[in-house]
């Protein structure tokens, strides 16, 4: 491999993973490397290799309790990575009508590739959108992060919820998207919480006339927001 390609792969790899370090932070998950060893698919000596050379060149902190934490620099350059991945994902659905559930393996493939002035054609082409189109947002669009969504496995019987968004790990699961965007489990889609049967790790959810099974494993990939029951009546 030549250095110059040697060169280019070291910097694909350090922002994937500083990708996959601000996904994990946004969700409220500490950064660990057992974390990111599970995220990126690799072993967890090649995580460390990693961690070593990123703090070596300035981009994360590693906290004495081993949290992994992102400098200013590194938070910079992850949030750049991070629009322009999630702005691929909406070139890919919204012009070139890819299905939802392919988007985002296949925003990886360019996303890299995505220099400023393209970046600034594809934000132009798509109208400026806030949100990837699972529902995350995209940094330096300006849009406001309402708090209070949380993980669906949370919620009670009788509850009326919005789907706000899928979570990051459940974007790299093609079987889970598709099940997803087959049942309408979409951002803005609205459910009623008919049933939270624990014993058998299972939540029903009601829209309409249909019933949309989702185990709690997944559930923990889903953020929703419950309507107060004002608003839902």
């Amino acid at each position: 491999m030549s250095r110059e390609a040697l060169t280019e792969s070291t910097s694909r790899t350090v922002e994937d993973y500083l990708l996959s370090m601000y996904t994990l932070a946004s969700e409220g998950r500490s950064v660990i490397t057992a974390r990111l060893a599970e995220a990126l698919e690799v072993a967890p000596p090649t995580v460390t290799a990693t961690l070593h050379r990123m703090t070596r060149d300035g981009l994360i902190q590693v906290q004495p309790n081993k949290e992994v934490v992102l400098t200013g620099a590194g938070q910079e350059r992850a949030e750049t990575m991070v629009r322009r991945h999630r702005l691929a994902e909406r070139l890919l659905t919204d012009i070139l009508g890819l299905d939802w559930a392919d988007a985002h393996e296949e925003a990886h493939r360019f996303e890299h590739a995505i220099s400023p002035k393209v970046e600034e054609r594809i934000l132009a082409v798509l109208g400026n959108p806030t949100t990837c189109p699972h529902g995350s947002p995209i940094p330096g669009s300006g849009v406001a992060v309402i708090p209070g969504a949380i993980i669906l496995d949370q919620v009670h019987d009788g509850d009326r919820i919005i789907v706000d968004r899928i979570s990051e790990a459940a974007e790299n699961n093609r079987d889970l998207l598709g099940y997803f965007q087959r049942s309408g489990l979409v951002p803005g889609s609205e459910f009623e919480v008919a049933e939270v049967e624990s014993s058998n790790s299972v939540i029903l959810l009601r829209r309409g006339a249909d019933t949309v099974p989702v185990g709690m494993r997944a559930a923990h990939d889903l953020w929703v927001r419950v309507l107060p029951r004002a608003a839902a009546a």
